[in-house]
């Protein structure tokens, strides 16, 4: 009986955000009010019940249908925007040496703030005093421990090389599907290759030129479209998502390891504002017309928990709100869920390393240290989009690189999903941010798209998508 009661209190809260829509309200503020009645619902079944309970489980299984259907739609739109935008921008380029210079753009300004998240990492970590002894591991931990070193034994062979080599598409159809964990950036490069054969067919045949222009162009609007009604359904997948993350939290794990926690989201909100320097310094942005945009975005990565669900939302915000042109925005949203992620590959391993470090007769204030780690943090950002698994992952590649142990890693799992939430957002912000960045940089000196306005500071913009969803 208890659960159908929680359903219905769920079901009056949808009732209410879909008559917020009905009545004209945008669709940024509809979101906020899905976290918020979210955040209160979640809570409430905290009180009411506590985290073990099974009538938490019951309603939680219900109420994830709204939230995972909602992920599962935006994945499902992931390969087919990502492949027919990307053929789209290049045959709008016209222009295929761009193409070198967006990907070597995008690509270096994700490393080097890659690079930076390790030394924000390092400086936290030490700031705040943390080690590896001060972490209690219990038999669960241990456990973990061990799951952890078998799990780095199937990876521990893979280098640079074989990861690079994976990029490389061998079955597209393969790819489109999703079926390995570098899939998105191979799907790019068979658009590019694609798009790049469309234009040599319109210099070789004229005539097709305007049909093919038509058809990509038709494709790209209706994949556009379908990003929209997928949009206006976030304020239901918020409130779904953000019930699941506070009901199902374990307050007893939070406060044990609550320092780490602290310290994590302290040197993400660093690497937030290390962003909005190299926006307003590189890029000549509004930091806070730029964050008034975007928020939208990072408020579903923060709660999915996934940069590689959240491209559409990305590349559409770059494009719609952003007015970042159509390659830069679809590579850097990409390329971003999968290389050079700034939390997940950069800060997460970084303050894994300082905290052991001591426990290994090294001192993690030594230049030789640091650079080293920095140096294996920038190598492994392209690493971990091979073997797919997020930030605990970078850690299996960063730790062992050092002769570090990795059972710190396990101890840490209670609390991840409460880190990488921040962690996540922090990763979809870098790649908007080399999008930006980037759209600024080659702005004037190459043919980026013909039909591009790129202007974040003037110019009347539409807010993220309408109320209808037409965005």
């Amino acid at each position: 009986m208890l659960p159908i009661i929680n359903l219905v209190v769920f079901a009056a809260l949808v009732v209410v955000l879909f008559r917020l829509r009905s009545r004209g309200l945008s669709l940024s503020r509809q979101i906020l009010t899905g976290l918020l009645a979210g955040v209160l619902y979640g809570l409430g079944l905290q009180l009411v019940y506590g985290s073990d309970h099974a009538a938490v489980a019951a309603t939680l299984e219900w109420t994830n249908v709204v939230g995972t259907s909602y992920v599962n739609l935006l994945k499902m739109i992931i390969m087919p925007l990502v492949l027919v935008m990307m053929i789209a921008a290049v045959v709008k380029m016209r222009e295929v040496v761009a193409l070198g210079l967006i990907g070597g753009a995008v690509i270096a300004i994700l490393v080097v703030t890659t690079m930076i998240a390790a030394l924000v990492g390092i400086f936290v970590t030490n700031l705040f005093g943390l080690t590896a002894d001060a972490i209690i591991q219990g038999a669960r931990e241990l456990e973990r421990a061990e799951v952890l070193e078998e799990s780095y034994a199937g990876i521990a062979d893979l280098g640079l090389a074989d990861m690079l080599v994976r990029f490389v598409p061998q079955n597209v159809f393969e790819d489109l599907a999703g079926a390995r964990p570098t899939s998105i950036v191979a799907v790019v490069i068979f658009g590019i290759l694609f798009g790049i054969a469309a234009l040599l067919v319109m210099r070789e045949h004229p005539e097709r030129a305007e049909p093919i222009i038509e058809f990509t162009e038709t494709l790209r609007l209706i994949i556009m479209k379908l990003v929209h009604m997928v949009m206006a359904l976030t304020p239901y997948g918020i409130l779904a998502l953000i019930t699941k993350v506070v009901a199902g939290s374990d307050a007893a794990d939070i406060a044990n390891l609550l320092m780490f926690i602290v310290a994590s989201y302290v040197a993400i909100a660093i690497m937030f504002a290390v962003h909005a320097g190299l926006l307003m310094t590189l890029g000549g942005v509004k930091v806070r017309d730029y964050f008034a945009k975007v928020w939208p975005v990072l408020t579903f990565a923060f709660i999915s928990r996934s940069s590689a669900a959240t491209i559409p939302l990305n590349v559409e915000t770059q494009i719609e709100a952003l007015k970042v042109p159509t390659p830069i925005a679809n590579l850097s949203a990409t390329f971003g869920a999968t290389i050079g992620q700034n939390g997940c590959a950069g800060i997460y391993p970084a303050m894994l390393a300082v905290m052991i470090a001591p426990s290994m007769g090294v001192d993690p204030l030594a230049l030789d240290f640091i650079a080293s780690l920095v140096l294996i943090v920038a190598v492994s950002s392209f690493g971990v989009a091979g073997v797919g698994g997020g930030a605990t992952f970078a850690a299996l590649v960063v730790l062992p690189a050092l002769g570090f142990p990795v059972a710190v890693a396990a101890v840490l799992i209670s609390i991840e999903p409460l880190i990488d939430m921040a962690r996540t957002a922090l990763n979809v912000n870098g790649s908007m941010t080399a999008g930006v960045i980037t759209g600024r940089w080659l702005s004037g000196r190459v043919d980026v798209e013909t039909t591009a306005q790129f202007d974040i500071q003037r110019g009347p913009h539409e807010p993220l998508g309408r109320p209808d969803g037409s965005g």
